[in-house]
């Protein structure tokens, strides 16, 4: 009998993506790190990206060697203080977010 699959949802997606930023702290973290740690492929990394960046929650910066880092602005840090309590919440209740 094959294992049960379990999908993310595209919140949970964006938080783990967010999550692998914050994990590197005030230096941030290049898309490598992030495809890596929130499991993506590079298509989907890239559309996220974009999307986190167009919704002001990461900001993207360029570090020391001239690569491409992500930060976490004040509303990013925000919103996944916020998805924390609330995944803490569903857990309590049985309910998957």
């Amino acid at each position: 009998m094959k294992g049960k699959r379990t999908y993310r949802s595209k919140m949970r997606i964006l938080a783990d993506m967010m999550r692998a930023i914050q994990g590197e702290g005030e230096n941030g973290a290049g898309p490598t790190k992030i495809l890596y740690t929130a499991n993506l492929s590079h298509d989907r990394l890239t559309q996220y990206l974009d999307e986190l960046v167009e919704k002001e929650l990461i900001i993207l910066a360029n570090s020391e060697s001239n690569s491409r880092v992500y930060g976490l602005t004040e509303k990013g840090r925000s919103f996944l203080k916020e998805f924390v309590r609330v995944e803490r919440i569903s857990e309590a209740f049985g309910i998957e977010v």
